[in-house]
C-alpha cells in the first residue's frame, strides 16, 4: 500500500511541474516570443522568466531556442545564433525542473501568416498524441520502435 501512495504522490508531483511548464509556455508565447530578438537573447528572456515566475534554477537538458533553418538541426547540434525574423517558425524545447521535479515541454510557433508553416504547426499536437496512444499499449517498447512509429505516422502510413 505504501508503494502506491508514494507512487501516486510522485505521479502527482509530475504532473504538477509539467502543468507549471504548460502556463510557463503560454507566458513565453505571450510575452516573449516576437521578431528581431536574437535566438540567444530569447534564451535569457526564457530562462530570467522561468527564475522569476517559477523559481526555475535549472534545466535537466539544455534549452533550445531556434528558428528558420535553424529549427532543422538536431537536438545535439548548437547552430549559430540568428536574429527571428517576422515569417519564421521557431522551436522551443525546455526541461525546467520545479523544486525536484522535472518537466519536458516543447513548442512551435509560427511568426506571420505562412499556411504551410501554419499546417506544419497545426499537425504537430495530433501526431503527438497518436504516437502517444501507441506507446500507452505497449510502454516496453524500444525506442527505435516508438522512433518508427513517430517517423510512419508523420509520413502518413500509420493514420
Amino acid at each position: 500500500m505504501a508503494d502506491v501512495t508514494v507512487e501516486s504522490e510522485r505521479a502527482a508531483k509530475l504532473q504538477d511541474a509539467q502543468d507549471k511548464a504548460a502556463q510557463l509556455f503560454i507566458e513565453i508565447e505571450r510575452d516573449l516570443v516576437r521578431p528581431g530578438i536574437s535566438e540567444k537573447k530569447l534564451n535569457e528572456e526564457i530562462y530570467q522568466l522561468g527564475f522569476d515566475r517559477y523559481g526555475i534554477k535549472t534545466h535537466w537538458h539544455k534549452r533550445v531556442i531556434r528558428s528558420g533553418p535553424n529549427t532543422l538541426s538536431p537536438f545535439s547540434d548548437n547552430p549559430p545564433d540568428r536574429i527571428i525574423q517576422e515569417d519564421d517558425i521557431l522551436v522551443v524545447d525546455l526541461g525546467p525542473v520545479f523544486e525536484a521535479w522535472e518537466a519536458d515541454f516543447g513548442r512551435t510557433y509560427v511568426l506571420g501568416n505562412d499556411p504551410h508553416k501554419t499546417k506544419l504547426r497545426d499537425s504537430l499536437q495530433p501526431i503527438w498524441d497518436i504516437v502517444k496512444a501507441k506507446y500507452d499499449e505497449n510502454p516496453d517498447m524500444s525506442g527505435e520502435e516508438l522512433y518508427d512509429i513517430a517517423c510512419g505516422i508523420a509520413g502518413g502510413i500509420w493514420i
